[in-house]
């Protein structure tokens, strides 16, 4: 029998033909640490029958093309609902940090104009204090001079 193997498909976007990963796990011969390893295979599909996240069978052939040296056998397992491709996720993120962005520009926005309010205000209290001040130098100046 020719040499097969049994992955998940990964792309069914070309026709008559997929693109599947097989993921095994190996040990590095010197530090003994298990890393996992992903090969990509493309296949032919003739029927077109095997779609993205379906676990297949795939068998060595003549090659096909320049790529493709492997034929679909059997789907084993087909997908169970869709697989979120992280850009969509990523999109869907964006569109909730801009509004989370949005809101904070606003509350930033606002406590700097309070900030700037109350730093005002406090310029013109340390004003009225130093005109306040003046005015009781200058009383007390004319009452020690009446004084003589």
């Amino acid at each position: 029998m020719a040499h097969t193997l049994i992955g998940t498909v990964t792309s069914d976007k070309r026709d008559k033909t997929i693109t599947v990963s097989i993921v095994s796990r190996e040990t590095h011969p010197l530090y003994r640490k298990q890393y996992s390893k992903t090969r990509k295979y493309t296949a032919h599909d003739a029927n077109n029958e095997a779609h993205e996240g379906d676990r297949v069978q795939i068998a060595m052939s003549r090659p096909i093309s320049k790529t493709k040296a492997y034929t679909l056998v059997k789907v084993l397992e087909k997908a169970r609902g869709t697989v979120e491709l992280k850009e969509d996720v990523n999109k869907a993120y964006e569109a909730e940090k801009v509004g989370a962005d949005a809101e904070a520009r606003a509350r930033r926005a606002a406590e700097k104009q309070a900030a700037e309010e109350a730093a005002e205000a406090e310029k013109t209290a340390e004003k009225a204090e130093k005109a306040a001040a003046k005015k009781a130098a200058k009383e007390s100046e004319q009452a020690e001079g009446e004084d003589k």
